[in-house]
This record gives C-alpha cells, sequence and structure tokens, in this order.
C-alpha cells in the first residue's frame, strides 16, 4: 500500500481507508465505488496523489463484483445488499469517525463502481449530493445477455435488470445537485450508455456536467487516471458549495 492507505473493517466487510497527512479544512470525504475486475486504489499514485493533495480522506469498500445495486450477491453477502452497506453503513460509519455534519461525502466510481455511484446519487440524492463518475458502465444489463453470472443470480430476467440501471432511477423532481461523468469515445462498450444519459438529464433540465469527447485510452485504468484530477476536482468544489448552502 502507498502511505496513508490502510484497510479496516465496517460491519464485517473490508475497507481501504486513505487518511492524507492534513485533512481539508473542513473535513470532505469520498466515498469509493470499484470495478469489477476489483482493482483497489492502495497502489494507485495518481488517485492517491489526488487524495493527498485535497486533504480528502476516502473509505473505498470492498464489494465484489456486486454492481453495487439492491439485491443480495452471495459473492458479497448472503443478506446484505451492497448498496445497502454503502449506505447504511459506509456513510454513517465515515461521519462518525470524522465528525462530519451533512453534505460532507462525495460518491466516486469508475465502471461498475461508476454506474454504482450515479445510481445511489439518482436514488438517494440527499444523502449524496455531489457524484462524479468515471467510464460508468451504465448499461448493465448487457452483461446479463452475455451470460454474466453474477447478474443472473441477482435478476430474474435481461428486462428487469434494465429497469434497476442508474438511467431508469433518474427522478424528475428530485435528483443529485452536483453530476459529473466522463466516458471516452474509443470506449465501444459503455459509451453509448452516457450518451444517453446525458441527452436525459438535459431533456429534463437537470444540471449536470460531462465530458464525452475526451480519448485517453478507452476503457481502462490509463483512461481513469486521465480524468481523475477533474473527477476529484469537480467533487471538491461541489462539496464546497454543499458547505455553504443553508440547511
Amino acid at each position: 500500500m502507498l502511505p496513508g492507505w490502510q484497510q479496516v473493517e465496517v460491519a464485517g466487510h473490508p475497507v481501504d481507508l486513505f487518511e492524507p497527512s492534513q485533512r481539508h479544512e473542513h473535513g470532505f470525504c469520498l466515498i469509493y465505488l470499484h470495478g469489477v475486475h476489483l482493482a483497489r486504489l492502495v497502489e494507485n499514485e495518481v488517485f492517491t496523489r489526488l487524495f493527498e493533495q485535497h486533504g480528502l480522506a476516502v473509505a473505498a469498500p470492498h464489494g465484489g463484483p456486486c454492481w453495487w445495486v439492491d439485491r443480495v450477491c452471495p459473492q458479497f453477502d448472503p443478506q446484505l445488499t451492497p448498496e445497502a452497506h454503502v449506505r447504511e453503513n459506509i456513510l454513517p460509519w465515515l461521519r462518525q469517525r470524522h465528525k462530519l455534519p451533512p453534505r460532507r461525502v462525495g460518491l466516486l466510481g469508475t465502471s461498475m463502481g461508476g454506474q454504482g455511484a450515479l445510481r445511489l446519487a439518482f436514488r438517494f440524492p440527499e444523502l449524496f449530493p455531489a457524484v462524479a463518475a468515471i467510464a460508468p458502465a451504465i448499461d448493465f444489463h448487457t452483461r446479463f445477455r452475455e451470460g454474466d453470472p453474477v447478474l443472473q443470480a441477482m435478476y430474474a430476467d435481461e428486462e428487469r435488470c434494465r429497469q434497476d440501471t442508474a438511467l431508469l432511477h433518474v427522478h424528475p423532481l428530485k435528483w443529485p445537485r452536483h453530476i459529473w461523468f466522463a466516458c471516452d469515445p474509443e470506449d465501444h462498450r459503455w459509451w453509448e450508455s452516457s450518451d444517453r444519459l446525458h441527452m436525459k438529464l438535459a431533456s429534463m433540465g437537470m444540471p449536470h456536467e460531462c465530458d464525452l469527447e475526451t480519448s485517453a485510452g478507452g476503457h481502462g485504468w490509463s483512461y481513469y487516471n486521465h480524468m481523475a484530477p477533474r473527477a476529484v476536482g469537480f467533487l471538491v468544489q461541489a462539496l464546497e458549495q454543499e458547505r455553504l448552502r443553508l440547511a
């Protein structure tokens, strides 16, 4: 692990925790959701440097190939859903650990975790007002069609899987106030769903920022690392705006 990282346990599940050498003056924190290949940030110099630079404490729960949905995933837990773990365990634990008032925690995710972060923010904008997703795998129901055993164990059919994607959880009357996402145009598997999300949010008049034009290697860590400064910077600015909001 790079300096600042440690592994802890929350509600019986491992969590990678980053503590900067000097905390942000207002205590801003992030929750990072990993991708389907379970790659961790504990050895990623780009993200770690950004967290240190901005003074961000970061909790990165281990979720397995769970897609961060509100369905039991046996590879994660036989009873607790990944979504419930983030919402009911990780967020309260992080707030308590750092004595945070509301609206000090942002959501960040890559690939599977990017769609999970968006989905959580759309479903619970009062808990997660700021979200940034890099290369979000939004249309994950396509993997169900291809025979993904994890998704096929969680959903009865492809349509039920599709109905649970982030795009279908966008609500016209409530949404996270700060939304940022990006997808490489060379990411042929996932770019179209990001573009469709952008068009839907725009048609609803929902404020958001996205970058669907920058190319830096397609889907993978070359692109994630390239977009990391913008994603993390967006979240820091968003949390500052939230701090200044009247309750």
